[in-house]
């Protein structure tokens, strides 16, 4: 278990011991902290003790010193006597005099406020610079620096951390001389000038290797460094760490200890309290990975005399890069395996899906309406979250005006799995035609491009999610993606192949020279808007769908200049865009949509850049899934329900979009976790363990997120188990995510020997897709995805059902989704699999891979299976 937090208190001289470390003086005037890792040597000064050293050893035999930059060793403590003024201060785009952003973005303006107050730009109250006056060595090996100044003292503790030898433990201990409002910064351990700058990076709000002075575009998209020592909150901190890395290779992060911060301490969650900031500069400008234990004014940073405040954190020094420092945080600081082991879920996934298609077929539940327009009935769900425009009565219950439908791939593979006529004959043909009315059909600058996401049926038409204007990439998600995968059920849709044509020609004509689309043209004037974007979409993968469904190879052509576009503008800078236009665009789930995208022109060229450009995405889409807080069994409650620390767990789940202008810093994470198969398919591709760990983090055991009625999940994390609230359309995404997981983790773990074709991704919310369209192969045999209630005896274990194309066999896909091998009993009845026609089964085998299998009693319908931790095995049936 994790024992960093103890550590951080006690001090070094355990690590002492067992790394042969030294902690020595070389002379009176000099101190070091030294191992096989690194080496840090502080030099007594006439202005204190400063860093002359700090350096990370390579892995040659010689343990050559890489340095981290200009040695510092510099303390701050910033103060204040009076509260600090709370009132953001104003600030423009570049080239723009209006304010940022614009008012009608009635949900980033506040988020945006609240991150633009004077002491989370480090313009409030006063600093106190110093290099420690004391210093002595402690029983313990530990170095223990001391330091008065008028309004505070300070101690700060110093050790190596026994399991990790580049790790460094440090706790800071500020005790108030005067009453008054304090901020404890870590000290700056080294600089780095910009020039020789290679990557830094605040988990969650920004990164890059360059400054942007376009502040807004810095600090409320992401989009390089912003240029002043800006302090980022704890809320959508993904890893509560600030890192940087230099163009020698050297890493140096500064990582807040577990138990600073936690977001749901106690029976509700609290974000947002400024427990801690996180900054890629020091107060001075300096470059310099900086934490802050309690921005000033905050709750925490109010003192007495003779109150303390403290904290605990560690410096990570390694010769790697910054993904590895979110490695090592999310593992060993964080403990991502013990969150695996702590996870019991009380339903599965499997079982979650069989509530969920009850659910989309309650039209009480699932909030379905049909109304008539264009000479069609038009079908899809009410949408009760903001629409510009939209006039729902919100007093008056049932009433509606938005509608919207979401993930359509998904919509048709449940109809083909279940041949439930509820679907097929009550959903299938309205939504199909409200896909045509949706579409511009008629000539005119916007022929073939989507009127917009939602249907206002009180006013009879479609809107933007929040503006009258029509963007590209939403002809690549409501025309092109959601056409396409209807195509690929019914493939002799001359109509919609029709629609599809048009949508993508729209596309080729909207393109410009360089590969890149704008962001969004006016409804009215047709000029284009958000200039000061560039449209970091993967808007290409439209034309992806035209080539794979229409077959010309103009489309692919065009598909390959957007993504290398992207790939130039987008993915070397990890400068990405949103597709949320309430809250103007902010990054959020298209960034990791964008990398299944770049996978599938892989697919079809054989281009490396393409796989390299989806694995550096995948890579970077990390910074948006949380990796803390450690989880625990300690006893907490959510809505009057006694629940487990691990239970609320945010870890392992992403944001809907990120920032000082997302949802996440309030919210939390939401629970719809379409990147979940990606990162699964991602671990098989790189061989790289924590993509498929988070994803199993995210999805596994999330009960308490779950309505217990329909087993529909919430949205935010912040909500609990609110069920599908204001977005009842959600339900078929979690279809689709969880299908898609499912699917992703078989071919997984049966190393290939499993696997079924993919469909094109859904729009909007991440990377996952459809399936059941076409036979996949199961060790060699071709099989169809099939539709069964099979009962396997414990939650951990998922099933996943399979039918022989054209013969009589009957595979169950067992998936054990827990780290313990588990022994069950497992019920598959002919009766229970959809299509089946037969009374009792011929054989029964339980087969590992494509030559051993066990046979098994056939006379019976129950069967005993071991399975091992996190392993696969089929139950191979054969019917009369």
């Amino acid at each position: 278990m994790i024992k960093h937090t103890l550590l951080s208190i006690l001090g070094g001289a355990f690590a002492h011991a067992l790394l042969f470390s030294s902690v020595a003086c070389a002379a009176p005037s000099e101190v070091s902290l030294s191992n096989s890792a690194l080496h840090l040597q502080w030099r007594q000064t006439a202005e204190g003790w400063k860093l002359a050293a700090a350096d990370v050893l390579d892995d040659s035999p010689a343990q050559k010193a890489v340095s981290l930059g200009a040695p510092s060793g510099q303390y701050r403590i910033l103060y204040s006597a009076e509260e600090p003024d709370k009132a953001p201060v104003a600030f423009s785009l570049a080239g723009r005099a209006d304010v940022f952003p614009e008012p009608i973005y009635k949900y980033p303006v506040p988020r945006w406020a609240k991150a633009t107050i004077p002491a989370a730009l480090n313009l409030a109250g006063e600093e106190r610079v110093f290099f420690p006056s004391a210093l002595e060595k402690a029983a313990d090996g530990s170095l223990v620096f001391r330091h008065q100044t008028d309004v505070a003292d300070v101690t700060a503790r110093w050790s190596h951390d026994p399991s990790f030898p580049g790790d460094v433990l440090v706790t800071l201990t500020l005790t108030a001389r005067k009453a008054g409002w304090f901020s404890l910064p870590t000290p700056t351990l080294a600089t780095v000038p910009p020039a020789d700058l290679k990557w830094a990076v605040v988990p969650g709000y920004f990164k890059g290797d360059r400054f942007n002075s376009d502040f807004p575009l810095a600090f409320a998209y992401g989009h390089g460094l912003p240029d002043r020592p800006v302090i980022a909150n704890e809320g959508a901190a993904s890893t509560l760490a600030s890192i940087m890395t230099n163009k020698n290779g050297a890493t140096l992060a500064v990582i807040a200890e577990p138990g600073v911060v936690d977001p749901w301490p106690d029976t509700v969650g609290a974000r947002e309290l400024w427990r801690i900031g996180l900054s890629h500069m020091n107060r001075a400008g300096e470059l310099a990975p900086t934490l802050y234990r309690a921005l000033l004014g905050s709750r925490d940073s109010r003192l007495e005399a003779g109150e303390t405040l403290a904290f605990s954190f560690r410096y990570s020094l390694r010769n790697d890069g910054w993904f590895a420092a979110i490695k090592h945080a999310a593992y060993d600081i964080y403990g991502l395996k013990d969150f695996l082991a702590l996870k019991k879920p009380g339903r599965s996934l499997s079982q979650r899906l069989r509530s969920l298609h009850k659910y989309v077929t309650d039209d009480a539940t699932s909030l379905w309406h049909t109304e008539e327009f264009g000479g069609l009935t038009i079908g899809a769900q009410a949408y009760n979250g903001g629409v510009v425009g939209a006039q729902r009565d919100p007093k008056k219950p049932g009433d509606y005006d938005a509608m919207k439908n979401s993930d359509y791939g998904a919509m048709w593979m449940l109809a083909r799995l279940t041949g439930d006529p509820k679907l097929v004959r009550d959903r299938l043909p309205f939504a199909r035609n409200f896909k045509l009315v949706q579409q511009q059909a008629a000539p005119g600058f916007f022929q073939g491009a989507a009127l917009g996401q939602y249907y206002l049926a009180k006013s009879r038409r479609f809107v933007e999610e929040w503006g009258d204007y029509v963007e590209p990439v939403a002809i690549t998600y409501y025309t092109m993606l959601d056409i396409g995968n209807i195509l690929l059920f019914q493939p002799d849709d001359a109509e919609l192949r029709e629609r599809l044509r048009l949508g993508a020609e729209r596309l080729l004509d909207w393109q410009r020279a360089d590969g890149s689309w704008a962001v969004a043209y006016d409804h009215e004037t047709h000029k284009e808007l958000f200039t000061e974007l560039p449209d970091a979409r993967a808007t290409f993968y439209g034309l992806i769908v035209a080539y794979r469904i229409l077959g010309d190879k103009k489309y692919l052509d065009a598909a390959c200049r957007g993504a290398d576009w992207m790939i130039k503008n987008a993915v070397g800078p990890a400068r990405f865009l949103g597709v949320c236009g309430d809250a103007r665009f902010a990054p959020d789930f298209a960034t990791v949509q964008s990398a299944q995208a770049f996978l599938d022109l892989h697919e079809l060229t054989g281009d490396a850049r393409y796989r390299d450009a989806a694995i550096e995405t995948a890579r970077q889409y990390i910074t948006d899934v949380f990796t803390q807080p450690l989880a625990t069994n300690k006893k907490k409650s959510a809505k009057k329900i006694a629940r487990a620390d691990w239970q609320l767990n945010q870890t392992g789940l992403a944001f809907e979009h990120g920032g000082t202008i997302g949802t996440a810093s309030g919210s939390g994470p939401i629970l719809l976790a379409s990147y979940a198969g990606l990162y699964v398919r991602m671990s098989r591709l790189t061989g790289e363990p924590v993509f498929r760990d988070l994803a199993r983090a995210a999805t596994l055991a999330r009960d308490a997120f779950l309505d217990p009625k329909t087993q529909v999940a919430t949205y935010y994390w912040l909500h609990t188990n609110a069920g599908a609230g204001s977005f009842p359309h959600h339900a078929w995404w979690q279809i689709g995510w969880i299908t898609d997981y499912l699917v992703s983790e078989i071919e997984l773990r049966s190393a290939g020997g499993i696997s079924f074709p993919r469909g094109f991704i859904t729009p909007k919310v991440g990377p996952h897709a459809c399936f059941g369209f076409a036979p996949g192969r199961l060790h060699g045999t071709p099989v169809q995805l099939a539709w069964g209630d099979v009962e396997t005896g414990l939650p951990e274990v998922d099933y996943v059902v399979a039918r022989e194309s054209g013969g009589p066999r009957v595979y169950v896909i067992l998936l054990n989704n827990s780290p313990r091998a588990v022994k069950t009993s497992v019920k598959a009845a002919p009766s229970s699999i959809v299509g089946l026609n037969a009374a009792s089964w011929k054989s029964a085998a339980l087969r590992t891979d494509a030559i051993r299998a066990a046979q098994l009693p056939a006379a019976r319908e129950t069967w005993q299976v071991d399975i091992p931790a996190f392993g696969l095995t089929v139950l191979e049936l054969e019917a009369e």
